[in-house]
Parts: structure tokens; C-alpha cells; sequence
């Protein structure tokens, strides 16, 4: 079955008469539209819109996005539009604990995630073997203090030469300089192991334990040079209790690491999330 259909994203001060001109011009080019969602944010004065549309077999999307572009200037909007049959192209980033890489590579090669694994790239050499067999490239970029300009070059040629839509650090445990983190703006997803913000650092699950926590939790958000301060996509927390040991503690924040990660990244590549400054908003 051949399919045309695309989702328009965009952002914009709240105002009347948004979703009546944006229905307009799809229905000019005989678009019919699959599912639409909106928010409008009291507090920031913004509106956000995802619309999901169809367009006739044989037709092409540049008419439309030319007639768009009138709107759009009117509305000062901030907008894509994606090809929603497109596989995002995804870059895996991954240190010495790989069970959010697992995890990944399982529902993409599952189909549970559209996407293609077009590279990981390890400061480490554990999941070579893993990358193999999964036929995935994989680059050894060890970071020490010397090299690490020269290696976030590196990692950023292999972004543009593969046409990275998405990088997705999965526990890979190097602070991304600013320069980096402003050239992967808004395409760029970390899991923190903790529920932010809370027992940050690299031992938070000890942390946790020591103070006798009821909850654990991890949280996926963009990466921003504000270490673990980047918008929130997505968090779920799990029930512990005073008999659980650190290594339980561990065995179950993976678990949640590993979801909040996936959905973090299925919301992203399906153009649910939207950038609303410091914060986000995820259409379900």
C-alpha cells in the first residue's frame, strides 16, 4: 500500500485563527488529516500544534510547503514538516554499562522503534562484539583531557557524514562540551539515572540506598551545557523498599532506565515533542 502522509509540527505566539488556516491550506492540496493535536500554554503565551495528514496519491509536498510558508511568517511560526514514513537515522553513544544499548537495538531491530542504527560510537571497546551483531558500524573514540576537541570533531563528521537525525546518549558517561552541545541542539536525548532533579552524580543508586528512598526513578531529557538541566521528555519512577539491597536497587533502575529511554526516543522520532523553553510538550 503506498502511502503520502506527513506530520506538520510548529510552535507559535497563542492566537486566534491558527488551526483555521493551517485546516486551509491542507484541505487546498486535498489533504485529509489523520490526527491533530494542540496545546496552548497559559503561561508562556505559546501554542503548539502536531498535525498528522495524508495527501493524494501522486502528489508532492513542496506546493503545500510553499503555500505554508505565507501562514507560517503571519503566525510567527517555528514549524517542520516530516515525512511520516521516513526512519529516523539514529546515533547510539554508549560507555561501559549497555543496557539501555540492549535495550534499543532490540525494539528497532524488533520494529517497536522505526529507525535505523547507523552508528555507535563508545569511548570504550565492551560492545564491539554487540555492534557486530547487530551489522552496526561501530567507533572506538576514547576522550581523556588532550583529545577531547579533537574526538567531538570526530563524532561530529561521522553525525554529518551519516546523516544523523537523532543522538542518543545511553549511559555514556562524558560531559559533552558546550560547543557540542550547541551544535546538537534539540536532536541530542540523555537518560539520567536518577529522577531529576535528584542524587545526581555517578553514584546515585548508593545515594538512594543510604537515605532509604521509597522511589527510584530515571529521567530522558535533551542535552543542553547545563548539565541534566535539559528539557524533560520523559520519567517514570518504580517502588523499592527497606529489604532491597544496591544491587537490587541497580537491577531495577536499569529496567527503568532502559523504558524511559525507549519512549524518550519513540516521542522524538515520531515528532510528538516539542520544545517550550526550559520545558517540553509531549502530544501522546
Amino acid at each position: 500500500m503506498h502511502h503520502n502522509d506527513y506530520i506538520l509540527t510548529l510552535s507559535c505566539p497563542d492566537q486566534k485563527g491558527i488551526v483555521h488556516k493551517v485546516s486551509g491550506v491542507l484541505l487546498a492540496h486535498d489533504g485529509n488529516i489523520i490526527d491533530a493535536q494542540q496545546f496552548g500554554d497559559e503561561v508562556t503565551g505559546q501554542f503548539f500544534l502536531r498535525v498528522h495528514f495524508s495527501l493524494p496519491e501522486g502528489s508532492v509536498i513542496e506546493p503545500l510547503r510553499s503555500d505554508f510558508r505565507p501562514v507560517a511568517e503571519h503566525f510567527q511560526m517555528r514549524w517542520f514538516l516530516h515525512d511520516a514514513r521516513k526512519p529516523a537515522r539514529l546515533l547510539i553513544l554508549v560507555s561501559r554499562q549497555g543496557h539501555c544499548l540492549n535495550d534499543l537495538l532490540y525494539r528497532i531491530r524488533s520494529g517497536q522503534i522505526s529507525a535505523t542504527t547507523v552508528a555507535i560510537v563508545s569511548n570504550h571497546k565492551d560492545y564491539e562484539g554487540m555492534a557486530q551483531a547487530y551489522d552496526i558500524p561501530y567507533y572506538y573514540l576514547p576522550v581523556n583531557a588532550d583529545n577531547k576537541t579533537q574526538q567531538e570533531q570526530a563524532l561530529l563528521n561521522i553525525i554529518e557524514q551519516e546523516k544523523v537525525d537523532l543522538v542518543i546518549l545511553a549511559r555514556y558517561m562524558q560531559i559533552l562540551s558546550r560547543s557540542l552541545c550547541e551544535a546538537l541542539a534539540g536532536r541530542a536525548i540523555n537518560i539520567h539515572h536518577s529522577f531529576l532533579p535528584s542524587f545526581k552524580g555517578a553514584r546515585p543508586y548508593y545515594q538512594a540506598h543510604a537515605r532509604g528512598v521509597k522511589l527510584i526513578g530515571a529521567t530522558a531529557h535533551y542535552v543542553t551545557a547545563d548539565l541534566d538541566e535539559g528539557p524533560i521528555i520523559e520519567q517514570d519512577i518504580e517502588r523499592v523498599d527497606h529489604a532491597m539491597t544496591v544491587n537490587d536497587l541497580t537491577q531495577v533502575g536499569s529496567d527503568i532506565e532502559s523504558l524511559v529511554l525507549a519512549r524518550a526516543v519513540r516521542a522524538h522520532i515520531e515528532h510528538r515533542v516539542l520544545i517550550n523553553g526550559s520545558r517540553t510538550v509531549v502530544f501522546r
